[in-house]
């Protein structure tokens, strides 16, 4: 079941589409307790991407890929968004939430000032795929008190447009359907889309906001490039454009990501993104010294 959005859509109508900067392929890696995923928007692109740090793709049917999960790992500083098209994975963290992320479910934590959580497969076999965004926090946001919301799948805002794509809202707002949730700083966009074959969809996007897509399934044309299956395409920064149009000639899903720039310093240490390296030192401090909460067992 899904929330359906009926008699509130607004057509939207892009001018002039966003071309395509630059294609990136991910980075093969592994995390947490050996969890194999693709590493899609690395350290490298933080500043053409501000205010997105990081993006992860993990997808598998093998259980030995994703079976130890992600033990007890502390954050500060930023916010994470796990957005799981397939399995199930239970979320603990210090300040005492507890929930279960499955098939088509979005968690999204604010770590603020500092919390220890875990995601552990409640799985042995099966299909396991998702993406997790890091979205970082404006520097008066950074110590904040941690937050954090489950939502299920029924609960992201979906509508399907007159030429076959059904988009699901995560965040952002998309012809006049608002998502799930919203961030007055940031103003992240999030849109899960999938589209039929020979189907087209335009998006309107501020163009001051920095903006990528990544391919999922099939493949997208953005004005005159493809964008192949497990590509991500960073959308070219133009001031005359309001938005993008996307095309698909086969079956397609993707997501579109974009988001109003802090433009403030970055200084990152595995999970700690401050502004200062002096606050990462704090932030180590602060750690070892038990300042987070009790990690949840």
């Amino acid at each position: 079941m899904t929330l359906s959005v009926l008699g509130s859509i607004q057509t939207e109508v892009v001018a002039k589409s966003r071309g395509v900067e630059r294609l990136v392929t991910g980075t093969a890696t592994s995390d947490g307790a050996g969890v194999k995923l693709t590493r899609v928007l690395t350290q490298s692109l933080q500043r053409r991407l501000d205010p997105f740090l990081m993006l992860d793709a993990f997808g598998t049917d093998k259980a030995e890929d994703y079976i130890g999960g992600f033990p007890d790992h502390p954050h500060r500083g930023f916010e994470t968004v796990t957005y799981m098209l397939a399995g199930r994975m239970r979320h603990r963290d210090s300040a005492g939430n507890e929930g279960l992320l499955q098939n088509g479910g979005v968690q999204w934590m604010t770590a603020g000032r500092g919390v220890i959580h875990s995601e552990l497969p409640e799985q042995e076999d099966g299909r396991m795929e998702g993406f997790q965004l890091w979205l970082n926090l404006a520097a008066q946001d950074k110590m904040t008190a941690p937050w954090y919301r489950d939502i299920q799948s029924a609960d992201v805002p979906e509508f399907t447009t007159d030429d076959g794509v059904t988009v699901r809202v995560i965040a952002g707002a998309s012809h006049g359907v608002s998502g799930a949730i919203q961030r007055d700083k940031t103003q992240p966009l999030y849109l899960d889309l999938h589209f039929d074959e020979g189907a087209s969809f335009a998006q309107v996007i501020p163009a001051g906001h920095n903006a990528f897509i990544y391919v999922y399934r099939g493949a997208l044309q953005v004005g005159g490039t493809g964008v192949a299956r497990q590509r991500m395409a960073i959308l070219a920064n133009d001031t005359n454009s309001d938005g993008v149009v996307l095309h698909a000639d086969e079956p397609t899903r993707a997501i579109l990501i974009a988001g109003q720039p802090l433009n403030e310093p970055i200084a990152q240490h595995g999970p700690f993104v401050m502004n200062t390296h002096e606050e990462i030192f704090q932030a180590v401090q602060d750690f070892q010294a038990g300042r987070f909460a009790t990690a949840v067992n």
